[in-house]
This record gives C-alpha cells, structure tokens and sequence, in this order.
C-alpha cells in the first residue's frame, strides 16, 4: 500500500519536527551519542559518515538506530543528491550491524519516522529484526509506509521523484 505523498506534504504547517536542520546540534543527543560523548550507549559501529548503536525502547529483540554523524534534520528535510548517497550507505550499516549481531536481515525492517512523528530532530535509520516478533503496539508505531514511519525503499523513491521534478 503506498501513501497519499500529497497528504504527507500537508503536515508541514501544522509540526514543528517539519523545521529539519534548525535544531542546535551542540544539543542533538544524536550528535552526542554519534561523537561517542554519551556513556550510557555504545556504538555498534561508526565510520567517518556513519554511526550505529541500539535503540533506547527495542521494538524488537534487535533494534538499531543508524545516524549521519555530521547533524542532518528528519527525512522530510532531504533533497539533494547527496542525501540518496547517505541513505544507501545508512542501509549498508544497518544491514551491516543486523548481520554482525546474528540476526534475520530477511525478516527485518529498515525506515524512518516521517514528521510530526519523529522525536528526535536528526535523521536517523531505524533496523528492526525480527519484524515478524513485533508486538501489536510496536507493529503499530513502525506500520510501514504510514502517515507515521516510511520505509527506506518509500524515502529513496520520495527523493528521486523530488529531485527528477526539480530538474
């Protein structure tokens, strides 16, 4: 099921996650865990563009979150041609971190939560594995493709589409 991309455009008047970059990065606890400032989370991986560690609140036995180091604002803030590069090098390490942590890349889960669901203002990946262990409320809240989390494939093609019809 696809949805109403003219819809989605809609919320951008009515959220203040919609404001993307304007978040202080200094105060982006993403940023902090990313330059490995935070004790209390480890990173699973990180490389000069990339950082990966474990979701606070685990949908599932793994749950990895997978973040640009450098402070990016939430999916609907991407536009350009760079961003289509870091979201397939994010999908690399999320699948990269799900591999090297034992778990089912084929039954797993890759997105994003799409503005005004998203908490944190900082483009992030969410890895999921095994979907099919979800609970009914976690099922819920990374319903794929939903006014509320989009998957990696949706966000890709959301992109291209974006940056075709500007051309």
């Amino acid at each position: 099921m696809l949805r109403n991309t003219s819809f989605h455009s809609l919320t951008v008047g009515f959220n203040m996650a919609a404001q993307g970059n304007r978040q202080n990065p200094t105060d982006c606890i993403f940023c902090k865990i990313a330059a490995n400032e935070v004790e209390e989370s480890r990173l699973e991986y990180e490389d000069e563009k990339v950082a990966a560690f474990s979701d606070r609140k685990p949908a599932a036995k793994f749950h990895f979150l997978v973040v640009p180091k450098e402070h990016c604002g939430n999916p609907k803030s991407l536009h350009s041609e760079d961003h289509i590069h870091l979201l397939e090098s994010m999908l690399k390490v999320g699948k990269k971190v799900l591999v090297d942590n034992k778990a089912n890349c084929e039954d797993a889960l890759f997105g994003y939560h799409w503005p005004p669901f998203n908490s944190i203002q900082h483009l992030h990946l969410h890895a999921i594995s095994p979907r099919s262990q979800m609970g009914f409320f976690r099922r819920q809240a990374y319903k794929p493709n939903s006014l509320w989390f989009v998957t990696h494939e949706w966000l890709m093609d959301h992109l291209k589409n974006k940056n075709s019809s500007s051309s």
